[in-house]
C-alpha cells in the first residue's frame, strides 16, 4: 500500500467503524496521517480499532455513539472537539441491513429503525458537521449509499428506500453547503465481504460481479481517501461507485445470453503453447 498523506492532521469522524467498512476506513485515514474519530454503538469494537491505529502509529479516538438518537451524536462531536479541535471529514457509514424483511413481513417497528438509522443517522451527522464546517469555510461529507439506491434488493424495502433517500439528500446537501465551502459526495459500495464469507459463497456471488470476485472492505478505502482530499476539491454532489462493475451490467453473468464462461480464450503469445 502507497500512502499519500493528502488528508495528514484532518480530522476525520468515521462512524459505523467498528468493523467492516468503516473499520477499514477508519484505519486508513490513520494510515495517511488523519486524526481519527472511531464512532460505532459497539463501543469496545470501537475502541479495538482506536487501539489498533495508536499502536500503528496514528492517532486516534473512539467513542460509542448511536447515529439515531440526536444527544449520542452531539456528544460524539463534543468529544471530537474536545480532543481534536475540529471537524474536518465526516464519513456517515453507520447503518443497519438487517433484520431482512419480504415486505409482506414488514412492520412500522423494523421500518422505523431502518429509517432511524440509516437516514435520519445520516442527516443528524452531518446537520452537526455541516455547522462546523460552513464556519470554517471548508469540509467534506462523504455518505454511504448502495447500488440498492438505484436498483432494488429482493426483502430490503427499507433498507434500500434510506439509500436512495441518502444520495437525494446529499445533492440536496451539496447545493445549499458548497457555497460555505463544504463539499458532499456519495461513495457506492457493491458487493463487500465484510462478514467473512466461505469460499463457496464468495466463488458464486463473484461469478456475478464483471471483475469476477467479491469486493473487501479495503477495496473502499483509496475512493474514501481521495473524495476527503484536495484532489476532490471540485467535486460535489457525486457519487463514486465501488461495485466491481455490478451496476453497469444489465443482465447478471448467470442469466446473460453469452455468460463469461463462454468468453474466448486468449491465444498463446510468444513461447506458450
Amino acid at each position: 500500500m502507497t500512502t499519500t498523506k493528502s488528508i495528514e492532521d484532518r480530522v476525520a469522524i468515521v462512524t459505523g467503524a467498528a468493523k467492516g467498512i468503516g473499520e477499514a476506513i477508519a484505519i486508513r485515514y490513520g494510515q495517511e496521517g488523519a486524526k481519527v474519530v472511531v464512532a460505532d454503538i459497539a463501543g469496545d469494537g470501537a475502541k479495538a480499532v482506536a487501539d489498533a491505529i495508536n499502536s500503528a502509529g496514528g492517532t486516534a479516538i473512539a467513542t460509542t455513539t448511536d447515529v439515531s438518537d440526536q444527544d449520542s451524536v452531539k456528544q460524539m462531536f463534543a468529544t471530537a472537539l474536545a480532543e481534536f479541535e475540529t471537524v474536518d471529514i465526516l464519513v456517515n457509514n453507520a447503518g443497519l441491513i438487517s433484520p431482512m424483511k419480504h415486505f409482506l413481513e414488514a412492520d412500522k417497528a423494523w421500518w422505523d429503525m431502518i429509517i432511524g438509522v440509516n437516514l435520519t443517522g445520516t442527516f443528524l451527522c452531518s446537520l452537526e458537521a455541516a455547522h462546523l464546517m460552513a464556519r470554517k469555510k471548508s469540509g467534506a461529507i462523504i455518505n454511504l449509499s448502495s447500488g440498492g439506491a438505484t436498483r432494488a434488493h429482493r426483502c430490503f424495502v427499507a433498507y434500500d428506500a434510506t439509500k436512495g433517500g441518502i444520495e437525494a439528500m446529499s445533492r440536496a446537501m451539496a447545493l445549499d453547503l458548497g457555497p460555505y465551502g463544504v463539499r458532499v459526495n456519495i461513495l457506492t459500495p457493491g458487493s463487500i465481504d465484510t462478514t467473512g464469507m466461505g469460499a463457496e459463497d464468495l466463488a458464486l456471488r463473484g461469478t456475478n460481479v464483471p471483475l469476477a470476485r467479491i469486493g473487501k472492505p479495503d477495496d473502499m478505502v483509496g475512493a474514501a481517501v481521495f473524495l476527503a482530499s484536495d484532489d476532490a476539491q471540485y467535486i460535489t454532489g457525486q457519487s463514486i461507485v465501488v461495485d466491481g462493475g455490478m451496476l453497469a451490467q444489465q443482465r447478471s453473468a448467470t442469466v446473460d445470453i453469452r455468460p463469461p464462461k463462454d468468453f474466448p480464450e486468449l491465444p498463446p503469445t510468444n513461447g506458450e503453447e
